[in-house]
């Protein structure tokens, strides 16, 4: 398999960022979710984020995407205080410039809407009216992601698994988001459907040029779809990094332990 360095995506250090978080913090009572965590994320890059469980890492996305607030810290999307939008205008961007894949696809579909509605729906989100057009944009859409045309009208409770997360996928980015957010895109699928969905992303990221950040515990999705990768133990970033690097040559003892398959994640 080719790692996340064979696709070309270069990191445009020149660029400004199109996501900047500061010392973003959020806390539980007395227990830390994330705290102090601060990065820059370039158009067209994409960022793994690991750690095993409790570390914090869906805390993060969570507060990323807008899911929790955060008690502290800055969001800048593009330039813009993503904290400081009103409620209608945050909805607005989850509904264009934002994505958000979920782990269990059911949590990302409509499930008693046919496949072509649930594409069709985040179209009609952003404006689509046209059925004609709408609903070939939606067979596209289907084929990029390997499902057959003849089931649009099927509901995703007729699909598997992996066929359901395929959907999910097409209905976030049929809208061409500038960023998706992945929390574990190929968990709780068996070994030859994971490897399938993997292959998807990867050349959907390749090929759109997608910037997006995934948490993920499988050292071996980070390794094939990230550029960078970051590393979190009890809320904290503790390593970060070019992904290869860091898999490759570790420098802090919890890395090391993550990459030697010690802990379970």
């Amino acid at each position: 398999m080719m790692g996340a360095a064979d696709l070309n995506i270069p990191v445009r250090m020149k660029e400004q960022p199109l996501l900047s978080v500061r010392d973003l913090g959020k806390r539980y009572g007395q227990r830390i979710g994330c705290r102090g965590v601060s990065f820059d994320l370039y158009p067209g890059e994409v960022l793994g984020i690991v750690g095993e469980s409790g570390s914090g890492k869906s805390t993060l996305l969570s507060c990323l995407a807008g899911q929790q607030r955060p008690d502290e810290g800055r969001i800048l999307f593009d330039g813009t205080d993503v904290l400081a939008l009103s409620e209608a205008a945050r909805r607005r961007l989850l509904r264009g410039d934002w994505a958000y894949v979920h782990q269990n696809p059911r949590d990302g579909l409509r499930m008693g809407v046919s496949a072509g509605g649930n594409v069709g729906e985040r179209l009609m989100a952003v404006g689509a009216r046209n059925y004609g057009v709408i609903r070939e944009t939606a067979i596209d859409w289907l084929g990029r992601v390997e499902i057959a045309a003849e089931r649009i009208d099927d509901r995703p409770s007729a699909f598997s698994g992996g066929m359901q997360q395929r959907l999910q996928i097409a209905r976030n980015l049929v809208t061409g988001p500038r960023l998706v957010f992945m929390d574990e895109p190929t968990g709780g699928l068996d070994v030859s459907v994971q490897a399938r969905l993997l292959d998807l992303l990867r050349g959907l990221v390749r090929d759109l040029g997608l910037s997006a950040i995934i948490v993920t515990h499988d050292l071996a999705v980070v390794r094939l779809l990230a550029d960078r990768l970051m590393v979190m133990k009890s809320g904290h970033v503790v390593e970060t990094g070019l992904t290869d690097q860091v898999l490759d040559d570790p420098q802090h003892g919890y890395t090391q332990l993550l990459v030697s398959s010690v802990l379970q994640v």
